[in-house]
């Protein structure tokens, strides 16, 4: 939806109504994850994706119904993978695809979702896409300090906001599953969870020629990069105009006031390309004992062994140590710059979906791996 956003929003000041198609649930080798959207504008102009290609042509179909009668639908996708081309989904994946007409009357928040969307405020959108008639289309808008929007029941908003909150705290998009009345042990009601988190961070250490090239990628993959160094004379925006903010301080002081101010959590991904021990010993001690995502160090296998064995000497245990990924990125033989930046971004998306680094053609099984939710 973050990718369809200002479209639609574009749209809903004009007061059109809008045709919105979004992924809420995937089985399987699914190709596009939950809270992929497909838009219909008033002029029958397609916008975003559900499937990669797969089954746009039946989710552009049904979000013009959607539009014409007023009725959100839920719809599912995909059989199995011998008979998956028959139906369109290619990839023999399963999507559920709830499709609704969004326009000021039904969606009067909205603006106000695009605008904390821009200012990286968090906030989440809960829709209910399956239960009774009365129920499916309605939504409740969240964020940290207050709610718009109900479905009706007391007990059951309560219930939706308390847990939609936990999901917005996590970053985490998918289904939510309660009685009528907001039993948590109940299965009436279905409904989906779109959090707009603020994005991810990737934090880079060492002003270096390959800093740059880092910054730029982890920009391309949607995280918030900073680039930080001790010496101001190379930490500087000129150098790194991908980077959303570069910062002049010791890595190790910076880390610590970024932990202290909860502005790291469990998607953070840290990137440590000073190799020189006065920085990046001091760095690594504080970094491997934090709750991120991925801590990776640059050098030879020579600086490998030298860092590891003053990491030992500060009294970093042997399961602490092995959070590092150092030599930092895979091995795909890269010599430039840009290479360097391709196989580090390579191991984070790896083991941000668990993937094994292998070719493709050389493995069995889903491409897609499951997504949580």
């Amino acid at each position: 939806m973050r990718d369809v956003l200002d479209d639609l929003v574009g749209w809903w000041q004009a007061g059109e109504t809008v045709g919105v198609g979004t992924v809420v649930a995937t089985w399987r080798s699914a190709p596009r994850p939950a809270g992929a959207s497909m838009l219909v504008g008033p002029d029958g102009t397609a916008v975003g994706s559900v499937s990669g290609g797969c089954v746009e042509g039946a989710v552009y179909e049904e979000a013009r119904d959607a539009v014409d009668t007023g009725e959100p639908a839920l719809r599912r996708y995909g059989v199995s993978d011998d008979d998956a081309f028959a139906v369109g989904l290619t990839c023999g994946g399963i999507l559920d695809v709830f499709v609704e007409p969004v326009s000021r009357e039904s969606f009067p928040e909205l603006g106000e979702v695009k605008e904390s969307v821009d200012r990286h405020e968090p906030v989440a959108v809960a829709t209910c896409v399956e239960g009774p008639a009365d129920r499916v289309g309605r939504r409740m808008v969240l964020w940290p300090d207050r709610v718009s929007g109900t479905f009706g029941l007391q007990r059951l908003d309560d219930a939706v906001a308390a847990d939609a909150r936990g999901m917005l705290a996590a970053g985490r998009t998918g289904m939510l599953h309660m009685g009528h009345d907001g039993e948590r042990r109940g299965d009436d009601l279905a409904l989906f969870v779109n959090a707009f988190a603020p994005r991810a961070r990737m934090v880079v250490f060492g002003a270096i020629d390959f800093a740059a090239a880092v910054a730029r990628l982890g920009v391309f993959l949607g995280y918030r990069v900073t680039v930080c160094d001790a010496r101001p004379v190379f930490a500087t925006p000129k150098r790194f105009p991908d980077a959303d903010e570069v910062v002049v301080d010791w890595p190790h002081r910076y880390l610590q006031a970024e932990a202290d101010a909860g502005r790291l959590d469990e998607r953070t991904v840290l990137c440590v390309l000073t190799h020189d021990p006065k920085f990046d010993v001091p760095l690594l001690e504080l970094a491997l004992r934090l709750p991120v995502a991925y801590i990776g160090a640059m050098g030879s296998r020579r600086t490998h062994s030298e860092r590891l064995a003053r990491l030992t000497e500060a009294g970093m245990t042997h399961d602490e140590l092995r959070r590092l990924a150092s030599p930092i990125g895979l091995d795909l033989g890269a010599r430039t710059p840009e290479e360097t930046a391709v196989s580090i971004a390579a191991e984070i998306i790896a083991g941000r979906w668990g993937g094994s680094g292998e070719r493709l053609a050389g493995t069995d099984g889903p491409i897609h791996r499951p997504v949580d939710g």
